[in-house]
């Protein structure tokens, strides 16, 4: 029998195992400039490459997620590390761009994916209590990867060349994710064959389609969806940004530490109050200060003004994300969580895609930033009256139940 201790275990393999998947893709970055001289690619054609990631992690997180309600949690995320390692393994060796996009575009961004629904979806499952801070955690593990993974990659580089670095990535990945996987379970209600928890019972009867297609799960889609578009602009963009104000390139870069650290923090933080007073109600009072936050950036001048705003709006869009799953897991059966949580990432992927291509836009037509942080602080205030319409299923079924 798996006691219930176990389940930090759990917590600590799906941090683990999200800081090495998303860091080996975000390894792209720092590789950009030497894989585009090495190999006489342009920086547009590699880039392209993280675009076609971002794309196939939306697409592939309901499909790793759907799978991981049929099959459970270990052989779907073993199966990604094993695939995320050999398409690493694959690139390093790519003679062309397009075969370059493929492995590293298309497959180690499918493979990525394979971690984040899944992991959560396990981890909602093993938490009664506790549910938010246990889901910030895995989250603040992913969020380890560009402080701890992107840096062993800049050290490889330094030494090696971009293939052997990348080689070496891959070896990390096999030996660390795949040994990792295999301490994961299924959460003990779904191992039990006397059926779903009291806490489930509500919402046990729905099938996937009756899921899918409530309006619950469409809302938080569509909160996700415009949350992630929020900020992923003001991510991407800030640097060019700071740069563009008069900040030098390696004081710019220290911009994105800051908000990453800061990040990290209100992963717990806003796990801790998820916990105290309800997921939802953190979720929405985030967003509403996750707009500002990214309109703080349109008053920032200098350095200092660039580390506080940077520190504010980090600290919140980074906590108010492991939110959607305990909203996810407090509304749906558990054995659809994977679905579940895969819809909602999905969604938010495809808001991740649109920031980079939007602030580009903005600022080729502009010569400016300031609307791509208005752009943004409008997106967010969408994000945060969506979320206000989001009723829970238990509350809407009793509603509807006859007196």
């Amino acid at each position: 029998m798996i006691h219930t201790h176990y389940r930090w275990v759990i917590v600590a393999a799906g941090g683990l195992l999200g800081c090495i998947a998303i860091g080996a893709m975000f390894s792209l970055p720092v590789f950009l400039l030497p894989i585009s001289k090495d190999t006489g690619w342009s920086v547009t054609g590699v880039s392209t490459a993280m675009t076609i990631g971002f794309l196939a992690m939306a697409f592939a997180s309901m499909f790793w997620g759907g799978l991981s309600d049929r099959w459970g949690p270990r052989p779907v995320v073993l199966t990604g590390s094993v695939l995320l390692a050999a398409s690493l393994a694959a690139t390093s060796v790519a003679t062309s761009l397009v075969a370059f996009q493929f492995t590293f575009g298309l497959v180690v961004g499918a493979a990525a994916a394979a971690v984040f629904a899944p992991m959560m979806a396990c981890v909602t499952g093993w938490f009664d209590t506790h549910r938010s801070l246990a889901v910030s955690l895995v989250s603040a593990g992913m969020g380890m990867a560009p402080m701890t993974m992107s840096p062993f990659a800049a050290w490889l580089v330094s030494m090696h060349s971009w293939r052997t670095s990348m080689q070496i990535i891959a070896l990390v990945v096999a030996v660390v994710m795949i040994p990792a996987s295999l301490l994961i379970r299924r959460p003990p209600a779904l191992e039990a064959e006397a059926g779903a928890p009291a806490d489930d019972a509500p919402q046990e009867g729905m099938t996937t389609g009756e899921v899918l297609r409530s309006p619950q799960f469409i809302i938080l889609c569509l909160t996700n969806f415009f949350c992630c578009a929020t900020h992923s602009g003001p991510i991407f963009h800030t640097v060019s940004y700071a740069i563009t104000c008069g900040i030098p390139m390696i004081a710019a870069v220290t911009i994105y530490s800051v908000e990453g650290l800061a990040g990290m923090g209100g992963r717990v933080v806003f796990g801790l109050l998820g916990d105290r007073l309800g997921a939802k109600h953190v979720l929405v009072a985030g967003l509403f200060a996750q707009a500002f936050g990214a309109l703080g950036y349109v008053f920032t001048g200098g350095l200092f003004s660039f580390y506080l705003v940077a520190g504010i709006f980090g600290f919140i869009y980074a906590g108010v994300m492991p939110l959607y799953a305990v909203i996810a897991r407090e509304n749906f059966p558990l054995r659809l969580m994977g679905t579940v949580i895969g819809g909602t990432a999905m969604a938010g992927s495809l808001g991740m895609a649109l920031g980079p291509v939007a602030g580009g836009m903005i600022y080729d037509t502009f010569a400016s930033y300031t609307w791509l942080y208005v752009g943004s602080w409008g997106i967010g205030l969408g994000a945060f009256l969506i979320a206000m319409t989001f009723r829970p299923v238990v509350k809407t079924r009793e509603a509807l139940a006859p007196a």
